[in-house]
């Protein structure tokens, strides 16, 4: 990782970057930077992934990885952790030997050295990169490295937290990170309860909702002309937390009782196959497609070419659930009627009858009972969407969130809010 020149950045740390999955993560560095926050990005590994959004491009940082290949890294990483470490403890012993006394009387001491050892590394070039903050855009592994970075270097630290990385981080640990933090995001006033539950009074929790680019996800000039079949499009990982088995369900029900469906559905995951078996069981082959992951270009245009958007999340057994799916914002903006699961922080965003349709998660008759309603009403998904997109435009724009989120980086003490 190279010398930066210039002023104090923020060093804004992430697993793997780019991720064509983590749109939310893109934005939210686009947005930062749109608002001026001198942005220096690291991440622990790149993904390698041939797909990647088009956007990245457009990002100004630069990108420095603690690790440049494969789960240990490259001889070269190895040496770069080794001589960071030696600078570390030579000028500064006591600092460094408390750090060390962490990590050897913790609880998961291979884990926790594993950070420790990144920590190091970072803590060299942040110092060299002149940081004034440190910020972890993950409540695990990211914030870990980040607090520990914080105890070599002094450096104020913040991190964020999201879904999988809180609903299923130790509560320990995640409470000493959050109490020792400058403060921590969250993207949702559930996960803000979540949080707080996690990591007691002492954290200081402020939301920051994600923001969606308005412009890029707009409605269609020309709406698409009706096909007689309701136009059903869900964008999501294939990961269990989605509830595709659930929407599955739904459409086989719709399609036994005559009701016209059309389903596309777009990501990438491990369950595709599972899925695919799935389709082929209830009779939905011709119905239903897996179109793979897509750019945020193609999947604007695949909202342009829907009438419903339906977001079917289900809360997992181990606690993990989504928090507000970037997808679900985009479809909003997009002018889609949406039907929901009151999942999380989703209810924070849809308005049952309002903004969209909520129905209750792991309820496939319920939601096809929603998907009904909008297939026989046109005006009603016409009225739903005008009123998503509004509310998404007012409250929830990239450029907006972005801004509040910037201020947090000013140095000032952010004023937290309140979880009972």
């Amino acid at each position: 990782m190279s010398k930066v020149q210039g002023p104090a950045t923020v060093a804004y740390l992430t697993k793997r970057f780019p991720r064509l999955s983590e749109t939310f993560i893109l934005d939210e560095i686009l947005g930062l930077e749109a608002a001026g926050v001198p942005l220096r990005l690291y991440a622990i590994g790149d993904p390698g992934e041939t797909n990647v959004q088009p956007d990245v491009t457009r990002v100004a940082s630069p990108v420095g990885y603690l690790r440049h290949r494969g789960v240990r890294g490259t001889l070269a990483d190895l040496v770069a952790v080794l001589a960071a470490h030696i600078v570390l403890a030579l000028s500064r012993p006591r600092r460094y030997a408390a750090v060390v006394g962490e990590v050897v009387r913790g609880p998961d001491r291979r884990t926790a050295a594993r950070h420790f050892a990144y920590a190091g590394r970072l803590a060299v070039t942040v110092e060299r990169d002149r940081a004034r903050h440190l910020h972890a855009a993950f409540a695990h592994t990211p914030a870990s490295i980040v607090r520990y970075t914080h105890l070599l270097t002094g450096l104020p630290f913040s991190f964020a937290a999201h879904a999988k990385d809180l609903y299923r981080s130790d509560p320990a640990k995640l409470a000493v990170r959050a109490a020792e933090a400058r403060f921590v995001l969250v993207c949702s006033q559930s996960a803000g309860r979540a949080l707080a539950e996690r990591a007691g009074p002492a954290a200081r929790i402020v939301l920051a909702y994600h923001g969606v680019d308005s412009a890029r996800f707009a409605p269609a000039v020309t709406p698409e002309p009706s096909t007689g079949e309701l136009r059903i499009l869900a964008v999501g990982r294939l990961v269990e937390k989605k509830g595709y088995p659930v929407l599955l369900d739904a459409l086989q029900r719709l399609i036994a009782e005559g009701t016209p469906v059309r389903c596309e559905i777009i990501g990438g995951g491990g369950l595709s196959g599972e899925l695919t078996d799935r389709i082929d069981r209830l009779g939905l082959t011709g119905v239903v497609s897996l179109s793979g992951a897509r750019t945020h270009q193609q999947i604007a245009q695949a909202y342009r070419h829907a009438d419903v958007f339906v977001q079917s999340s289900v809360v997992l057994p181990d606690g993990d659930r989504d928090g507000i799916p970037n997808s679900l914002l985009e479809a909003m903006a997009s002018g889609l009627a949406v039907v929901a699961s009151s999942v999380a922080g989703i209810p924070e965003i849809v308005t049952d009858a309002v903004t969209g349709l909520l129905v209750a998660p792991a309820d496939a008759a319920a939601l096809a009972a929603a998907l009904r309603r909008l297939a026989e009403d046109a005006t009603l998904r016409a009225t739903l969407g005008a009123a998503a997109r509004a509310h998404v435009v007012t409250q929830l724009d990239r450029t907006a969130c972005g801004q509040q989120t910037a201020a947090l980086f000013d140095g000032s003490t952010p004023r937290a809010h309140q979880y009972a």
